[in-house]
């Protein structure tokens, strides 16, 4: 999939654009690319310039023109979205990133590159999305996590920074040695966007104590924090993997939990045990939007309990 070469020319420009002038990251760029993808493959099936046996996922796009693209309507869009839900079983949250995919390309197609006026995406609603609360794991939880990996140095260390800053995994696979000086730490999140981490006790001694036996001879990438077993910059796959281990060995599910589901931890704990403010956590996150943050501003079924029991009247009696 290298540069895209099996897109349209139209689309790899698209691409080239949200890469060089909007600074999306490579994983942004990629999921626009599978989307946008699915998209071009339907239109064809909707022109019927494919067979009807014609396997989708192998069906080409490099033959999509500027003026195919053009005559898309607002109701070919939502013909899209219905097949996208009844023939591929898409989630509406996967169908809401494809709303915005459609919605990026057709700005960069009207407004940015000038190609034809009418935008058939302007209008294109997002299908609702029911609030979920994230699932995190408690103190006692983490904990136990920790403990379960307190033989191994590299990942206890892992596992510190993921639940004390609520890192990305691929934030935390990208940590260099040199973004590291004293109690700060620099993250390069997503879009590229530089922020600022303020380390805990618990960080500056977990790094302090893996520094201490992390290979230094025919390593690959010496500047790479993390190493894995072939001296190289540790994976976000690996990292996931290593996760789970310690999720298992914990005795903690690990099929509801998951790496993501650290950075819900960090996020949860730090905003329900350290009364920080919520838009001070959507700076040690790195979201930028606050309601993106403000999922985090949940609280348990103890906190529930609690404020009713708080009520002054909770312990009024009738009277006979």
């Amino acid at each position: 999939m290298k540069n895209y070469q099996d897109a349209p020319k139209v689309l790899r420009d698209f691409l080239n654009y949200i890469d060089t002038i909007k600074g999306k990251s490579k994983n942004t760029s990629k999921e626009y690319y599978y989307d946008l993808r699915t998209f071009l493959r339907f239109l064809k099936i909707n022109n019927n310039l494919v067979s009807d046996s014609a396997p989708f996922d192998e069906i080409t796009i490099s033959d999509i023109t500027v003026e195919m693209l053009s005559e898309v309507t607002l109701s070919d869009l939502y013909a899209y979205m219905a097949y996208v839900n009844r023939a591929r079983g898409n989630s509406a949250s996967s169908r809401s990133r494809k709303v915005s995919s459609l919605k990026s390309f057709y700005r960069y197609l009207t407004v940015n590159a000038g190609y034809f006026k009418n935008n058939p995406a302007k209008d294109l609603e997002s299908p609702k999305i029911g609030k979920t609360l994230p699932r995190y794991l408690d103190l006692d939880g983490s904990i136990a996590l920790l403990n379960a990996a307190a033989e191994n140095k590299r990942d206890y260390c892992m596992l510190t920074l993921l639940l004390n800053c609520g890192l990305r995994v691929s934030e935390l696979t990208g940590i260099n040695i040199s973004d590291i000086k004293k109690d700060t730490l620099t993250i390069v999140g997503k879009g590229n966007k530089e922020r600022t981490i303020y380390l805990n006790n618990a960080c500056i001694n977990a790094i302090k104590s893996y520094m201490e036996i992390r290979p230094k001879d025919k390593v690959k990438d010496r500047d790479a924090l993390f190493l894995n077993k072939n001296n190289e910059r540790i994976s976000p796959r690996g990292v996931q993997l290593i996760v789970k281990k310690y999720l298992g060995l914990a005795g903690l599910d690990t099929k509801k939990y998951s790496t993501h589901k650290l950075r819900h931890t960090a996020a949860t704990l730090m905003y329900q045990h350290g009364n920080v403010d919520v838009r001070a956590l959507q700076e040690i996150l790195g979201h930028e939007n606050l309601s993106t943050t403000e999922i985090y501003t949940h609280v348990d079924n103890k906190q529930l309990k609690d404020a009713v029991s708080s009520n002054p009247l909770a312990n009024i009696k009738q009277k006979n």
